[in-house]
């Protein structure tokens, strides 16, 4: 029986380069939500991992494919050997404002949605996938915060968490977004740092890694991250490249991600 109210799967005769599309209707969005699917293109295939990758701010589901060409640079990993085949699942956040931060607020449960909806929505109309596929999570800036944080939150159900030129703590919301930034206060501090959800799951942490490149504007946030877990004794792998915060540098260091991943696999 489905989890869903309503369900909807991209017909395959019109779908492209192994993008799939979902909507299904949450009740923690309170109205639908779209995922994109890149399946690979291969029979016999089952159990897949499933890799979630979360946008940042004013993106949406179909921002990793279409302007940071996820599904080309996994076919490539796969065909080359490099990873095992893997499914790219890329939900919206919930298009709530210029970004929702993958918490709770205003009603609605953003957070929910990504460690809940998605993976049982996938589950349900991916048939390369099943409860034994190995679930990760990761994301750029905005969604490098969602990944880390409900990473650790989640932490058992994740084989590993990686992230990308990341907010660390949601005051950083602040640097991008026009709402005000009580929307996204919460209650508590794990649902607004990402160092305190680490520490306070420490023991049920995955594999975890993230970079930043050198030149952008939340560099000193994320040292500063390395910093308190190198303090604090959490294990994890934190890189520095060249770039700022853009495409340019996402698109080349999502092979890092998956090379990760699929390390953990």
């Amino acid at each position: 029986m489905s989890k869903f109210k309503t369900t909807e799967l991209s017909d395959p005769q019109f779908e492209i380069d192994g993008l799939r599309f979902i909507t299904v209707k949450t009740p923690n969005l309170k109205g639908r939500g779209d995922i994109c699917v890149f399946v690979p293109e291969s029979e016999d295939l089952h159990d897949l991992p499933i890799v979630t990758l979360m946008h940042g701010v004013y993106g949406s589901a179909w921002i990793w494919a279409m302007k940071g060409g996820a599904a080309q640079t996994a076919e490539r990993l796969i065909r080359e050997n490099q990873i095992r085949p893997m499914v790219l699942a890329m939900p919206s956040d919930g298009l709530w404002g210029d970004g929702s931060a993958y918490t709770a607020h205003d009603g609605y449960d953003f957070e929910k949605w990504i460690a809940e909806d998605m993976p049982a929505a996938v589950r349900e109309l991916i048939p390369q996938t099943s409860d034994q596929s190995p679930l990760f999570i990761s994301g750029l800036s905005m969604g490098g915060f969602g990944a880390l944080r409900v990473g650790a939150k989640h932490a058992k159900q994740y084989a590993g968490i990686s992230a990308h030129s990341s907010i660390t703590e949601i005051g950083q919301m602040k640097l991008f977004v026009e709402e005000p930034l009580g929307h996204y206060q919460q209650p508590s501090r794990i649902d607004e740092d990402a160092f305190t959800a680490m520490a306070e799951n420490r023991n049920d942490l995955p594999p975890l890694r993230f970079d930043c490149g050198s030149s952008d504007l939340l560099i000193e946030y994320n040292r500063q991250l390395h910093a308190d877990l190198d303090k604090a004794g959490i294990a994890h792998t934190y890189e520095e490249f060249e770039g700022g915060h853009q495409w340019e540098y996402w698109q080349e260091h999502l092979v890092d991600t998956l090379l990760f991943f699929d390390r953990q696999i």
